[in-house]
């Protein structure tokens, strides 16, 4: 692990997270879902999950957290030696950092900001849901601590419709061997109070919600432990489709379950795009979300369209 002093002489608090701190939130975690869940199933799903902080770096300033996944995974081939599945490089603040379509995403100290290295071993199908389970583990963490979260789709974290967190996910081949990789960039918005003027009315922290502030590592811990749970549940679902031998049968897919129940989407009238604030393209009424995690919505005509990747906003 990196270590440092700068950002605890900032008077902010450093991340410091290290694999076996989230390894005992974890255990925290198997102890509250079986509250809900059968315990051989929480089980399972966070044996599944165990994988997300094998390894941590925290580091107190970086560019971009998905850059220096990237050169880790070239670095560590180069060294012959193999990248550990569920890596997370942590910052305390980003230079450069950017969301969906180059978006500038304004990354200061007093905020979560990362990238989990995800070797790619699900199907296809499951694949398809990584975007979604990353905005549950968000929404239930910001939620345990106290606030009313709701997930806006495919995985935007809003707290009195204002966006909190935000996700990039990306596919990456390593140069030397070819194996691929689910970069899953994360920005959550904890300490952090100061945004630029642009997005002063989109953009909310949790320590404005809260009046007081939250210990990042600890909520660090508590995000990773969410994310194995929703990461495992993604494997567990996949064994437990191919097993019965007909996918998900009628009941559906229990991410999509957890996705709903912690979601507004459903029933808003929205505008959709693949870029919506600068290409904008149609408005709708979004009807449900499908088995694969489409967002589906009746357009004006009666007519139903299912999207898979874009971004809506409500109206």
């Amino acid at each position: 692990m990196v270590t440092t002093m700068e950002a605890w002489e900032s008077g902010r608090g450093g991340i410091d997270v290290t694999a076996a701190e989230v390894s005992r939130q974890r255990h925290i975690e198997d102890r509250s879902r079986r509250q809900a869940w059968a315990a051989a199933e929480v089980e399972s799903i966070l044996r599944y999950g165990a994988f997300v902080g094998s390894a941590i770096e925290c580091h107190p300033v970086l560019d971009r957290a998905m850059e220096r996944a990237r050169m880790h995974i070239a670095a560590m081939e180069q060294a012959g030696r193999s990248v550990y599945n569920g890596t997370v490089i942590l910052a305390d603040r980003l230079h450069r950092s950017k969301g969906r379509f180059d978006r500038t995403w304004h990354a200061p100290a007093g905020g979560l900001w990362g990238c989990l290295l995800h070797v790619n071993t699900l199907l296809p199908q499951s694949r398809n849901l990584i975007s979604l389970a990353v905005g549950v583990a968000c929404c239930e963490a910001v939620r345990e601590v106290g606030i009313a979260a709701e997930l806006r789709w495919v995985n935007d974290v809003l707290v009195e419709g204002r966006k909190v967190a935000g996700f990039l996910i990306e596919s990456f081949f390593s140069p030397r061997y070819r194996e691929e990789y689910n970069l899953i960039g994360f920005g959550i918005n904890v300490n952090n109070r100061q945004f630029p003027h642009e997005l002063l009315d989109t953009a909310l922290s949790l320590t404005e919600v809260l009046g007081r502030p939250l210990d990042i590592s600890a909520f660090a811990r508590l995000f990773l432990a969410k994310l194995s749970f929703a990461l495992g549940l993604l494997y567990y679902e996949e064994e437990r489709g191919l097993h019965d031998g007909d996918g998900w049968g009628e009941d559906g897919h229990r991410l999509l379950r957890c996705w709903r129940e912690l979601s507004t989407t459903v029933g808003r009238r929205v505008i959709f795009g693949f870029d919506v604030m600068k290409v904008p393209q149609y408005e709708a009424t979004v009807s449900g979300i499908s088995g694969s995690g489409g967002l589906v919505m009746v357009l004006d005509d009666g007519c139903e369209k299912t999207e898979y990747s874009g971004e809506i906003r409500y109206i």
